[in-house]
């Protein structure tokens, strides 16, 4: 009885050791093997731009990205809708734009502006910038709106570099028609941005460019023209962002980087500093060349006007379309051309 007992103990012990021989090899196998888990366990964090992006994007990796503040949000005693509201009715009675609306980033730079974009169940992204209040209207060429237009390069080098495409567009801008349509097809092309007056001339130092709206591909050259255009804020006193891309143009800075740039015709993307002639055509009307926001407000309140009469018409008299298409004529851009008089 004895001699089984201890020969059950001996059995034990040597199972023992063997499951901890078997458990040492294994222990010893994962620890080596656990050398190539981080770069199969890699999860990046997304932040909050990525998952704006994200749900704004089209399919492709497109965006339409705009900039709000207080100013364009908030509604003044005597008005009835805010700037914000007119750049949304503009999709709502355009053609083909409505849709659009869905893929929409609303970047806002104060606390009022991304509550009042939440609110309305927008895309919206909060951009912050520290100690500096970008809440109130900032006139045109002041030092405060310089400060706030350099903003917007360093952010829509953060988009590229995240593999976006998009459409820029200043929120002073009526979006009337789809513009996807009229811009080239040919992937080629990296960028295409609207102008103040149209030549014809596509070589770069004969246009006098307008960032306030422009299409471009995310790509290395692209990247490299917006991380250029951004490294000289510090360098451009008294000059705001559209005034130092311009001068990069003209210095040849778009045939160093080999960037295919097509100019848009005001035919098709106008604005005040030059009207569409062709209101079949049109696409966009951008309220520049005026210098405040109220004056903004009033004339493109009058273009929207004038859109929704013209389509009301010929959608009642089809058969004088024609005739109601050759004598349309915008109305003109008052407040704006009178907010130059102005101190």
């Amino acid at each position: 009885m004895e001699h089984s007992k201890n020969s059950f103990v001996g059995i034990t012990v040597i199972v023992f050791l063997l499951l901890s021989g078997v458990f040492y090899m294994c222990a010893r196998s994962l620890s080596r093997s656990n050398t190539f888990l981080p770069n199969t366990l890699k999860f990046p964090v997304k932040d909050e731009l990525d998952l704006a992006l994200e749900e704004a994007s089209m399919p492709n990796k497109t965006v339409i990205i705009t900039v709000v503040n207080k100013a364009y949000v908030e509604q003044s005693v005597n008005a009835e809708m805010t700037m914000l509201d007119l750049f949304l009715e503009s999709f709502w009675v355009g053609e083909d734009t409505r849709s659009l609306l869905d893929h929409i980033l609303f970047v806002t730079v104060d606390q009022t502006a991304y509550e009042r974009c939440k609110f309305k169940r927008l895309h919206c992204y909060r951009m912050v910038t520290d100690g500096v209040d970008f809440s109130g209207e900032k006139l045109y060429m002041s030092k405060d709106y310089i400060k706030m237009t350099w903003r917007k390069p360093l952010l829509l080098l953060n988009v590229l570099k995240r593999g976006y495409n998009f459409i820029f567009t200043d929120a002073d801008i009526m979006w009337l028609r789809n513009p996807f349509a009229k811009f080239s097809p040919n992937q080629t092309t990296d960028l295409q941005i609207s102008v103040e007056s149209f030549t014809g001339d596509p070589r770069p130092e004969h246009n006098f460019i307008n960032t306030g709206f422009f299409y471009i591909r995310s790509n290395k050259k692209t990247i490299s023209l917006i991380d250029t255009w951004y490294a000289q804020k510090d360098n451009s006193t008294g000059k705001n962002d559209q005034h130092v891309l311009q001068s990069l143009m003209e210095g040849g800075l778009f045939n160093q980087l080999g960037l295919q740039v097509r100019f848009l015709e005001t035919r098709h993307f106008s604005g005040f500093c030059q009207d569409s002639q062709d209101v079949t055509a049109v696409n966009t009307v951008h309220a520049n060349c005026c210098r405040h926001i109220k004056a903004k407000f009033e004339d493109l309140t009058a273009i929207l006007r004038d859109w929704k009469q013209f389509k009301a018409a010929v959608t009642k008299y089809p058969e004088v379309a024609g005739n109601i298409t050759g004598g349309f004529k915008w109305s003109e851009h008052i407040e704006c051309r009178n907010s130059w008089k102005e101190r």
